[in-house]
């Protein structure tokens, strides 16, 4: 039985700091505590205009996770000039544009076959993990195999979704998806939305599930609860017993 991963996305913990200008709450100790609480994997987003996430952050970051290190971002030349650099356990591309507020859409593996391919090979070469992030589409898979990555990322809006009014038809493309990547021999990394109210009926019902990344519902929810109670709730909805 897999044990499915948490990996805490700090941006927003970026994003609270930057709006003051200071560094407080501070990105570096945030990483530090999370880990302490439970969280199994560190995630960030640097995009170009460094809204939250900083390129210096990411470098402050590096020696500090312990756990795994993961960095999303829109493959530009900076961004895997950057990676490659750092050398964090995985890299997730996301194909989102640069003024988007948020990811918004998984990657045409087909459209970009070629593009995917020659930045894949660039960071399996220097040992890093490479994850896609995919729409919940049994059509996709193939492609997103050929290209060479090792996992997907279900991008999980449309999940989150639907998931209050429909719960048995939301996760109907995810399980489809899932099982074709499972044929394909990739692992299944899944994000954007989830929360403590949604995570585990998904997580129950995804096979494979290696890896859940979650920033903006569960620090939200910590600032009710607290980050080490929010962390070990999370944990729970992924426990399988």
């Amino acid at each position: 039985m897999n044990m499915t991963k948490l990996s805490v996305n700090i941006n927003k913990i970026a994003t609270i700091r930057n709006a003051r200008g200071s560094d407080l709450p501070s990105v570096t100790d945030a990483a530090i505590k999370l880990q302490e609480f439970g969280a199994q994997g560190i995630t960030i987003h640097p995009r170009p205009d460094e809204r939250h996430i900083t390129r210096k952050d990411v470098y402050d970051l590096k020696p500090l996770v312990y756990t795994e290190f993961n960095i999303e971002g829109n493959p530009h030349r900076p961004f895997v000039d950057m990676v490659l650099d750092v050398k964090p356990e995985q890299v997730t591309l996301v194909p989102d544009a640069d003024n988007a507020i948020t990811s918004n859409a998984g990657w045409d593996c087909e459209k970009h076959m070629d593009f995917l391919k020659s930045v894949i090979a660039e960071f399996k070469n220097a040992g890093i993990r490479t994850s896609i992030f995919l729409d919940p589409n049994p059509q996709m898979v193939k492609f997103a195999a050929e290209t060479g990555a090792d996992r997907i990322e279900l991008y999980t809006e449309a999940y989150a979704k639907q998931y209050v009014s429909n719960p048995e038809n939301a996760i109907k493309p995810y399980v489809a998806t899932a099982e074709e990547a499972v044929k394909y021999g990739l692992g299944i990394n899944a994000g954007h939305d989830l929360s403590l109210d949604n995570l585990k009926y998904f997580a129950d019902r995804i096979p494979n599930l290696l890896e859940v990344s979650i920033g903006h519902a569960l620090i939200s929810e910590a600032l009710y609860m607290g980050l080490e109670n929010t962390v070990q709730l999370y944990l729970k909805r992924l426990a399988k017993w």
